[in-house]
Order: structure tokens, then C-alpha cells, then sequence
């Protein structure tokens, strides 16, 4: 039996990995590569391994660096099943088609302006192919991911419908991190941590960092709303519309009366629908999360969907928050609230998820440590980049280093290996270290395309 390892290795996006049995091979995850776009380009039009080799996808979540290649994967060939929870299957087919525009559209920009004739990674009509190959498995429920391998999903409490996995096959019990929530995260119920594994695929975006307490993630954001709009300032938040900004505009709420009434634009026709799929999804809810009533909406919300009303916030006089997508200020409609309000000193750039390396979010987060003002790139124009800038680590649905040691010591007396993922080489190496040391587990953070015998 072997592991190949085809994303995500020592880096936190593009999560591949390909488990081969004697009796065929299963994909854990099929995501896409998120980085300089020529390394991304080729990355992800070449997924590293035979197609003929994969005989199921085993997925553990819904966000695009998981889930994100499946498109190109069926658009190459292939058409088995696609196994994940009936909240993820829901939440992947829009964010699948959300995918496949911004793919289409920047090809045509792309071409339009440099005079190209380039192909979108895959088009729309790939992703309602890939989405139709979905078979949604409860949590808890055993399925046969190949013969003789059987495979059931438990509760990461990540995002709705994340998934830790638990596959057993050859008398081995291996357990697929996923990306590991936190126990104190509201609306979702805490991770399921599991115990017994001889091998565990572990994430470690957050191994070598501890999260602050959740009071003190609550008071931190309420300090700089009271700050920024004191000043008559706009807030803009890059958000991920699957999970943060269902956790943020419920953190939102629970500050009413704490916080100066100040109206709330969640700019993202797929964060409405995405905040949707959470409604019909109570099942994925921490108790009493209902309690108050409707857990992600209150008076001051307000939901941009048409791109005339996007444009109009351009005008919009402050105090306001603006959330929008995407997270890492990539592409979508942020970035033209980057143009059109990142020039005044009034506003401000809250960073509420994890910058990953080479996108536009991590270059003015680590600029701004340095410097004020910055001179930076959007939507092809230079610009002058006054905002502040902020960051809260807090409100991040990964689990931090406690949260992983957690996980960990659940399965420490029968662990053999321990392979660190997804997560940038001093936090999966820092991680490791502990665990060499606290087990007799052989440790590895595996390289990219790297194959293990296990």
C-alpha cells in the first residue's frame, strides 16, 4: 500500500492525495492549486497521477483548494463517484460553477489582453458534469470507496459538511485529517477527533500558532469596528463565502448592542447561496444555535447580488463593513473594493482567514507590518494603498497547535505514521518535531509528488 502525494505538500493549497491499494486507488481530495499563475497554470492541468488509477474521490470538504480540480479531472476523462456528506455535495456544486466563471472569465480577460488564444482550466458545463457524479454519504455511515476499501465521514467542524475520514482497508486504519476545525467555533459542532489510527494524513496550516480565546476574538473585533467608524471609515473584509462569512456575520449579530448600528454588506451573490445551503443544513449545527432565531441574519445585513448594486457601494459614504470574496483578495469582487476604497486612510483591511504565500492578500498583510502606505497591483492598475490594516487570527476555522496535539493524542499509542500536511514548511516541520517526540510514529512532511510505501 502507498500514498502519493499530488497537492498540498509543504504548501496549503491544491490538497491531493492518492492512497493505493492492491485493489485500486482512492483520491483524497481533488483541489485546486492556488498560487503565481504560471506555476498554477501548470499545476493544475497536470493533477501528477493516471487517471486509470483513481477509482473514487473521497472529499473532505467543499472549499475550492479541496475540491476545486474536480472539474479539470472529469474534463480529462474520468466519470467515477465522488464521495462526500450531502451538505458538501450542496455546497460543492455551486462553488464548483462559481469556479468554473472566474475560470472562464479570466482566460477571456487574459486573452483579450496580452492576445492569447489560452482555454479555461475547465468550463462550466465540467463542473455540472463533475457536480453529477456526487454520492452524498451521511456522517458515520460506511461506504466502500473501492473493494475492500471502506471508508466512513466524521465531523471535522471546519465548514458545513466537513468531513474527518476514517478509511479502512488491508487490517490498516488510516484517518484523513481533512482541514481540522476548533471546538470553539459557534454554528458548527465541534470535531470529531476519532482514536485508533496506525496512519493519520494531518493538516498543519496552524501547527506552529496558537489561537487567542474566543472573549478575546469578540473583543478585538468590536475594537476595531468601534475604531474604524469612529472615524467615519469602511471596513473590508476578504472572506471565503463558505464558512467565514457565515461566521463572521454571526459574530456580527451577537455583538448588537456593543457595537455602533452601522449597515453590513455581505457583497457575494455565492456567499447568499452558500448561507442558504446552511439553512437547510441544521443537522451540521451545534445545538442551540437556532436559540435567537435566524443565526445569520439582523436588521443592519444586507445582501449584494446584482453587480449595479455591487458598483454602487463604490460610492458608499462610512461607517460600513463590506464582506466580500474572495478570502485571499484573488479575484471576485473584492478587489474592486481594494480600487475604489483602499486609497483612503479612513478605511480599513480586516484579514479574518489565512494568506496563503504568492496571493495578493499575503503581500499587503506582510507590507503592511513594514509600511502605511503601499504601492500595489489591482485589476491590472497600479495603486495607492492607504487603508489599515488588521488581522485576526481568532476567527479562523483551523484548528491552531493545541487543536492538532489533540488530535494527535487520540491516536499516539497505535500511530506507526504521521505524514504533515497542507500547512507551509516551518509550521508542518515545527508540528512534526512534536510528534517525533511524543510517539514512535515515523514522521514525514512529504514533498511534492512524493510516494510512501506504508
Amino acid at each position: 500500500m502507498k500514498l502519493h502525494f499530488h497537492g498540498a505538500a509543504r504548501s496549503v493549497t491544491g490538497s491531493r492525495h492518492l492512497l493505493e491499494t492492491r485493489q485500486g486507488g482512492v483520491l483524497l481530495d481533488c483541489g485546486l492549486y492556488q498560487g503565481p499563475r504560471d506555476e498554477a497554470f501548470r499545476r493544475n492541468r497536470h493533477l501528477g497521477f493516471d487517471l486509470k488509477a483513481v477509482q473514487s474521490v473521497v472529499l473532505s470538504h467543499a472549499h475550492i483548494d479541496h475540491s476545486g480540480a474536480l472539474p479539470a479531472l472529469v474534463k480529462a476523462g474520468w466519470s467515477g463517484p465522488i464521495f462526500a456528506t450531502p451538505a458538501t455535495a450542496d455546497l460543492a456544486a455551486i462553488m464548483l460553477q462559481d469556479s468554473a466563471f472566474i475560470q472562464e472569465r479570466d482566460v477571456e480577460i487574459i486573452n483579450r489582453r496580452e492576445g492569447t488564444s489560452k482555454e479555461p482550466l475547465y468550463t462550466s458545463e465540467d463542473a455540472r458534469r463533475a457536480a453529477a457524479l456526487f454520492r452524498p454519504i451521511p456522517y458515520h455511515h460506511p461506504f466502500q470507496a473501492a473493494e475492500h476499501v471502506v471508508c466512513s465521514f466524521h465531523d471535522a467542524g471546519h465548514i458545513l459538511g466537513s468531513s474527518i475520514v476514517k478509511i479502512e482497508t488491508e487490517n490498516r486504519r488510516i484517518v484523513f485529517s481533512g482541514d481540522l476545525g476548533r471546538a470553539s467555533l459557534p454554528i458548527l459542532r465541534s470535531p470529531e477527533l476519532l482514536r485508533g489510527a496506525d496512519t493519520i494524513l494531518l493538516e498543519s496550516t496552524y501547527g506552529n500558532r496558537v489561537h487567542p480565546p474566543e472573549e478575546d476574538e469578540e473583543r478585538d473585533l468590536e475594537a476595531i469596528i468601534k475604531k474604524v467608524a469612529g472615524r467615519g471609515g469602511k471596513i473590508l473584509v476578504p472572506a471565503f463565502a463558505v464558512g467565514r462569512t457565515q461566521h463572521l456575520t454571526y459574530r456580527l449579530k451577537r455583538l448588537k448592542g456593543r457595537i455602533p448600528e452601522i449597515p453590513v454588506y455581505v457583497d457575494s451573490p455565492l456567499a447568499a447561496d452558500v448561507t442558504e445551503i446552511y439553512r437547510r443544513h441544521p443537522e451540521c449545527h451545534e445545538p442551540g444555535t437556532w436559540k435567537g432565531g435566524d443565526p445569520f441574519g439582523f436588521s443592519m445585513l444586507h445582501t449584494v447580488r446584482a453587480p449595479e448594486e455591487s458598483k454602487r457601494l463604490n460610492d458608499l459614504p462610512g461607517p460600513a463593513i463590506i464582506i466580500a470574496a474572495s478570502g485571499m483578495c484573488e479575484h471576485g469582487r473584492i478587489l474592486h473594493h481594494l480600487f475604489h476604497h483602499g486609497a483612503d486612510e479612513r478605511n480599513a483591511l480586516l484579514f479574518v482567514g489565512y494568506q496563503a504565500e504568492h496571493t495578493l492578500g499575503r503581500r499587503i498583510l506582510e507590507r503592511s507590518q513594514k509600511e502605511k502606505t503601499q504601492q500595489i497591483r489591482v485589476l491590472g492598475r497600479n495603486m495607492v494603498f492607504r487603508a489599515e490594516v488588521f488581522k485576526m487570527n481568532g476567527l479562523s476555522a483551523h484548528a491552531d497547535r493545541p487543536g492538532l496535539q489533540a488530535f494527535v493524542n487520540e491516536h499516539a499509542k497505535t500511530l506507526k505514521y504521521a505524514f504533515i500536511v497542507h500547512g507551509e514548511p516551518e509550521a508542518a516541520e515545527d508540528l512534526g518535531k512534536w510528534i517525533r517526540e511524543t510517539t514512535r510514529a515515523r514522521i514525514l512532511v512529504p514533498r511534492l509528488g512524493q510516494e510512501v510505501a506504508i
